[in-house]
């Protein structure tokens, strides 16, 4: 036994001490680490970053040292350097005493894509098992680069980090408006900091042929262009054009200079040739395509048109796989993305080709006869040593062996498809479509529809809890998609764009329990610096709104940091002496509620303003003899919390039925007298909702008995309808409003043969 005398334990106890606070002070910043707590600023977030003493010098002496030969991208982390302190660094052929280092160590436990960073004061060190690691090392510490005076230091970090998931993409459509080759690049710099690894190229579509096929002239010279270019959003009635011709296409020698520059920053390009539908373009050219025959011309407008790629004609297919010979050249990557959405079948249906195809190959329907159409591509292209992707639609009529599911429409398809043992990448419109409004402001440009602020595809997470964990393996990956219908410019483009293309990177990359949005939310600001020439949105430092307490009042709040919120009830617009936001705005009638934020005594952000109700049947509990569905499935009470639903259709405020009725039932909690009742729906023919073929209200005491009090069948105003039918005053605790759905969208409509969606929002009664 070992014996401590007063006197050694006196002279021990220091060091216990001293060994308790180590381990302490170590798990403690485990433990902050676990919880979430984030000290470097970087995005996307490392899986584990540990903050040390001292910092590193970067001088003009400072050297870059790539061991085993490996060497990778230093343009972006050179240009910041030299934009920040005058100087950039040159490559050492030898590893030097101060220096910035590169190692490759494939028997290393570093996960693909992943790597170790580690700056203390007398050098900077970079490992990983692959040269994609390296580089994604230094974007890292690019992020951590600071200046103090002339200063230019690195803070001392343990950095260890890898990527959640392989496929971190975005989408680019070049079909309806045209980008510069030295756009792309700048875009795909900024995709690269980020550590996006994917550029999928939609590069045709019925507006426009992309891409140089040099069998086939008539693409560059027909298929390229269309006589003029849709003004203002599509679903303007009548439409108005510009009169000008629009086109373009990217030569060979383009397409291979894009794809080099993104492989330079480790980015795999994959190129999208539409089929069987989006073909317009196509046919205008090659009319013999068709089923009709013509004639066609390229498309002017946006939607979806019944002229597609005759599927029971073997030239369709001797000129795609034409095609494909020369595209497959020009893109390593080992996918090709076939499109394979938005195919209407009216053609098929009345096609005697497509009907023999249907006979020939003993298929059952058209939708077979898709799926026949994916598969042969998919069997072609395979003998190139090729994989295809598809959007959705390619699940119906039955799935080609080995494709890969790109799940668009919803979460529903890229369930289906893991549950079938297909590779899925999630872009679910309602989560990372670009293309949708990021500001709820009436000064937003104008946009393809929809409401995707920040915060929105920041918290989106693309794993869906209905797969098993054998199941969830193959979800490879998440993607944001930027359609370019009303991106008419470059500078249009980067303002739909950024920065929410950065809230999906660090989604894709980083541990789903290290995301906290308000932490995002400092770091992006700290890393706007490194958008320099970007025409990037700030609409995430804005103002939202949401009714609470059972309709009585509206609670505001905002994101940005240190900002007051002024506010008015009367109609005016706020200034910094209007009255400060402290808590929930409580309406005491109906009104329009204006805000604005102010920081330092100044405006900052767009103004906010939102219409509230207040009627006997705002706050009243609804009863639905159905939920709502798909992205439309919201709480019964916002059809009575006092808010209108914008045209912005999938901001939270409508409730969405696909191909059936809607039926609720509100209770007013008492008999009262009521003399008017109505019901908001939505008329959006070009987004597949329609409005009800018969509205009807029926009143009732008791809830048992029910009496009909007004029925409406025309709505015809484009946008939303505000059915409103006053009544001669009469008792009622119940009223009960029933809309029929028209069901299958008719021949004529978009989206025809398919559900339509019946969108309702706010009952009214007074």
């Amino acid at each position: 036994m070992i014996k401590f005398s007063q006197k050694n334990f006196l002279f021990i106890r220091p060091m216990i001490f001293a060994f308790i606070l180590t381990v302490s002070l170590l798990f403690c910043s485990k433990l902050l680490q676990a919880q979430g707590d984030h000290h470097s600023g970087i995005i996307p977030r490392p899986a584990e970053e540990i903050k040390k003493e001292g910092t590193f010098i970067i001088n003009p002496d400072t050297k870059l040292f790539f061991a085993n030969g490996r060497k990778v991208n230093a343009s972006f982390f050179n240009q910041y350097l030299k934009d920040l302190s005058g100087f950039s660094l040159q490559t050492s052929r030898q590893s030097a005493s101060h220096g910035i280092s590169f190692l490759i160590d494939s028997a290393s436990n570093i996960p693909t894509e992943g790597y170790m960073l580690d700056v203390s004061p007398k050098n900077i060190v970079i490992k990983a098992s692959d040269e994609h690691g390296l580089f994604y090392g230094l974007q890292s510490l690019t992020q951590l680069i600071k200046k103090k005076g002339k200063k230019i230091f690195v803070d001392s970090y343990h950095i260890a980090d890898a990527p959640r998931f392989a496929y971190r993409g975005m989408h680019l459509d070049v079909a309806r408006h045209l980008f510069s080759v030295a756009a792309i690049k700048k875009w795909l710099d900024q995709l690269a900091f980020y550590k996006i690894n994917t550029f999928h190229w939609h590069l045709t579509d019925d507006q426009g042929w992309r891409i140089e096929i040099k069998k086939y002239p008539l693409l560059q010279s027909v298929s390229a262009f269309r006589k003029e270019t849709l003004i203002g959003h599509k679903r303007t009635d009548p439409h108005l054009f510009d009169g000008k011709r629009y086109g373009g296409y990217y030569t060979q020698e383009e397409v291979k200079d894009v794809v080099a520059y993104a492989a330079d920053r480790q980015i795999t390009t994959i190129p999208e040739i539409e089929m069987p539908g989006h073909a317009q373009a196509v046919l205008a050219a090659y009319p013999n395509l068709g089923c009709t025959g013509g004639p066609y011309q390229t498309a002017t407008y946006w939607g979806v048109f019944e002229d597609v790629f005759c599927a029971g004609n073997e030239e369709t297919f001797h000129f795609l796989e034409g095609v494909m010979d020369e595209v497959i050249p020009l893109f390593p990557s080992k996918y090709v993305h076939i499109g394979g959405d938005e195919c209407p079948k009216t053609r098929w249906h009345n096609c005697p080709k497509c009907q023999k195809r249907i006979r020939d190959e003993k298929l059952k329907d058209e939708h077979e006869l898709q799926s026949y159409f994916i598969a042969r591509m998919e069997k072609y292209l395979h003998t190139k040593g090729k994989k295809i992707i598809g959007w959705d639609e390619i699940l119906e009529g039955g799935l080609a062996p080995d494709a890969t599911v790109m799940s668009w429409r919803g979460l529903e398809g890229g369930i289906a498809a893991a549950k079938l043992q297909h590779d899925v990448i999630m872009t679910p419109e309602k989560f990372v479509y670009l293309d949708y409004y990021q500001s709820l402001s009436k000064t937003e440009p104008v946009a393809a529809g929809g409401y995707l602020p920040l915060r929105k595809i920041y918290e989106y997470e693309p794993m869906p809890d209905e797969l098993s964990k054998s199941e969830q393996r193959y979800i490879k990956g998440v993607q944001a998609n930027a359609w370019s219908e009303y991106l008419n410019s470059a500078a249009q483009a980067e303002y739909m764009i950024f920065p929410r293309i950065i809230a999906l990177a660090e989604t894709a990359w980083s541990k789903p329990e290290y995301k906290k949005y308000p932490d995002f939310l400092i770091r992006l600001n700290q890393n706007l610096r490194f958008l320099k020439g970007i025409h990037y949105a700030t609409s995430f430092n804005e103002i939202t709104g949401e009714s609470v307490k059972n309709a009585s009042s509206f609670k505001l709040s905002t994101d940005l940091k240190n900002a007051e919120i002024r506010y008015t009830i009367n109609g005016t617009d706020p200034t910094p002496g209007s009255l400060k936001y402290i808590s929930p705005v409580r309406m005491e009638k109906s009104g329009t509620l204006k805000a604005r934020l102010f920081k330092d005594g100044k405006a900052a952000g767009k103004l906010y303003e939102q219409i509230l109700i207040k009627i006997l049947a705002t706050g009243k509990k609804v009863s639905l003899a159905q939920p709502g569905q798909g992205n439309y499935h919201v709480d019964p009470q916002i059809l009575t919390n006092g808010v209108q639903g914008s045209p912005l259709y999938n901001n939270g405020e409508w409730l969405g039925y696909s191909g059936v009725d809607f039926e609720a039932v509100v209770d007013l909690e008492a008999v009262q007298t009521i003399s008017e009742v109505g019901l908001n729906t939505l008329n959006y023919q070009w987004q597949k909702m329609h409005p009800p073929k018969l509205l009807t209200f029926e009143v009732s005491t008791d809830n048992i008995s029910f009496k009909e009090v007004s029925r409406q069948t025309v709505f015809g105003k484009e946008g939303i309808n505000m059915a409103r039918q006053k009544l001669k005053a009469m008792p009622a605790r119940y009223v009960k409003i029933k809309a029929s759905n028209i069901g299958i969208i008719p021949d004529g409509f978009y989206g025809a043969g398919t559900k339509a969606w019946l969108m309702v929002d706010e009952i009214i009664i007074n």
